[in-house]
């Protein structure tokens, strides 16, 4: 696929959004260890969070409050290392108080989406990965209105196994079908329970909601991530799961379904 040939998404080779139909079913989670595993793949990647009340990525990267700095052509992303394979820009290190509340009209919010869209000076990037508020609001679509100049690979869709979870989905991917946006796979987080004694995976939910559901609409599915209390306390952490934990079925599980998604961009 060419490249995105203008302003500063000119050397961003693939935009990916990821979507979820409620909140609390770990879509920021699945974005930073995706973009983890895609890092450790030898990939240029980016996050650009613009899950405004919910900013948590920088914590799950350990990044604290950086002050963000400009240049000629914008902001400039924080890097969570020094070979700057991983770039991260996010409402968290534009607030002043980390626990104020985002109690803005749609008008500011939609104003801040663009900004973050057109004004940050990415560089170049094998994939950024764009994760974005639950549910189907005035967010996404401003998303989609400032990429439309550019391009947006497709959606990523998290879901949890209930039904309940998976029923949202359904609505997130009506949203994609009416506004075009191609759905590159499903995600079921939380899928079964690792015990920390002995790696026993039990379904304490329940299990395969989302594949069921990308077999009745149609869509790819990705594959599964188990509730890990390990990779909990990665995220709790800011640490690393997929360089602390490589030989973990949970790392397993992550790795397949990066490599998936890096197979479907380069035969798009």
């Amino acid at each position: 696929m060419e490249e995105i040939n203008d302003g500063n998404l000119g050397q961003v080779r693939h935009v990916v959004l990821v979507l979820s139909g409620k909140g609390g079913v770990g879509k920021s989670t699945i974005t930073t260890e995706l973009a983890l595993a895609l890092k450790h793949a030898g990939k240029k990647v980016g996050i650009l969070d613009v899950d405004l009340c919910g900013p948590s990525i920088p914590r799950m990267l350990s990044m604290g409050r950086p002050d963000v700095h400009q240049c000629d052509s914008g902001w400039v992303p924080v890097y969570t290392d020094t070979q700057k394979s991983l770039a991260l820009m996010s409402i968290g290190f534009l607030l002043e108080d980390p626990d104020e509340a985002v109690v803005w009209r749609g008008p500011k919010k939609n104003a801040l989406i663009g900004q973050f869209v057109s004004d940050v000076a990415w560089g170049e990037l094998d994939v950024l990965l764009v994760d974005t508020p639950p549910g189907t609001s005035d967010e996404h679509l401003a998303v989609l209105e400032n990429l439309k100049k550019h391009r947006v690979d497709g959606a990523i869709l998290v879901t949890t196994p209930q039904a309940v979870s998976t029923g949202d989905v359904r609505r997130e991917i009506t949203f994609c079908k009416k506004t075009g946006v191609r759905i590159l796979g499903i995600v079921e987080n939380m899928s079964g329970f690792v015990c920390p004694h002995c790696s026993e995976c039990s379904n304490v939910f329940s299990k395969g909601g989302g594949e069921e559901l990308a077999k009745t609409t149609g869509s790819v599915f990705l594959g599964c991530v188990p509730l890990d209390p390990l990779l909990s306390a990665s995220i709790e952490e800011g640490r690393d799961f997929t360089q602390s934990f490589p030989d973990s079925a949970t790392f397993s599980a992550i790795s397949s379904i990066s490599q998936t998604l890096l197979n479907s961009l380069q035969t798009d």
